[in-house]
């Protein structure tokens, strides 16, 4: 049966991939790699795991040159978006990368591709300037789509169709994303470059970003207030030792008296349970406890630490 759509199939309809073990329909799997490459998913992983798809699975798979095509061309963009060096011409027609090794001195580039040949700066990544300073440097639109570069401009225009706040750009490619206003989390993920972003400071986050300090919150659309943070960190330094002591002063007399006992009574039970004399069962319980007290400010610092 095939565990994705749940109809029994042939074993020969189960094609190997190279990226993992996992197993699923030609017919299931090719309608997964369709939607994620006409979705621009290029990170799309295994239905099953984590593991991303080998290109030569996706080529087996994928029948039409178009959608082969649109999946050669972001695995390139996401080969160049990893490029210190790499450069993308500023004209609104043009999608093309000029890869600029050693171009620091000499900023001056030139577009390389047929019928374009637009010159522009190294440094700020806009038309040509040899008589003024580099300005600051829009996101660049190569990267997405290029109709959202037009959608971007005309919804900051009028403001009708979204707002300003539910249109980014990724902190690593500067990809347009937009994030729909449906009560989601602010961890964001980039389908260009793979890059793991929080939605309300643009910067890349690991596991503990929105446990920290920062003001940024999981949930909502607003980060904390000053007022707020300096509640928390004020929280975070008197309140820590309180519960550290708190803990401490609790879990060692229970430690060190609740084992010498809990040891003792499960011994008598196991010696009564044996016929011992009563001799020999308050020396095993005896010597139980003994080592129990010697034992047990061990365990007590180790749960204290």
């Amino acid at each position: 049966e095939c565990p994705l759509g749940l109809l029994p199939q042939p074993p020969e309809a189960f094609p190997a991939l190279a990226s993992c073990a996992y197993r699923s329909c030609q017919a299931c799997l090719q309608q997964y790699l369709r939607i994620a490459v006409s979705e621009s998913r290029v990170q799309a992983a295994c239905p099953h795991c984590p593991a991303p798809p080998h290109p030569a699975d996706v080529h087996r798979l994928l029948a039409e040159p178009a959608l082969r095509d649109k999946y050669e061309e972001f695995l390139l963009r996401r080969l160049l978006v990893a490029d210190p060096g790499t450069r993308w011409c500023p004209a609104p027609d043009c999608s093309y990368a000029v890869i600029a090794y050693g171009w620091a001195e000499c900023p001056r580039l030139t577009c390389g591709r047929e019928g374009c040949g637009t010159e522009f700066c190294y440094h700020c990544r806009q038309p040509w300037h040899p008589d003024g300073p580099c300005a600051p440097a829009p996101p660049a639109p190569s990267l997405a789509d290029p109709a959202a570069q037009l959608v971007h401009l005309e919804d900051s225009a009028h403001g009708e169709e979204a707002e300003a706040e539910d249109i980014k750009v990724c902190p690593r490619c500067s990809a347009f994303i937009m994030k729909i206003n449906d009560g989601s989390c602010n961890r964001m993920n980039c389908t260009v470059c793979g890059c793991l972003f929080c939605w309300l400071c643009l910067q890349e986050i690991s596991d503990v970003h929105f446990l920290s300090p920062s003001g940024c919150t999981f949930w909502g659309k607003r980060p904390w207030s000053r007022t707020r943070k300096i509640l928390w960190q004020l929280g975070m330094v008197l309140g820590a030792p309180m519960v550290i002591s708190l803990v401490a002063g609790i879990a060692v007399p229970v430690i060190t008296i609740g084992i010498p006992i809990y040891m003792g009574r499960k011994v008598l039970a196991g010696s009564r349970r044996s016929s011992l004399s009563g001799c020999q069962q308050c020396l095993s319980v005896t010597s139980s406890v003994l080592l129990s007290l010697f034992v047990s400010p061990i365990i007590t610092a180790v749960t204290v630490g």
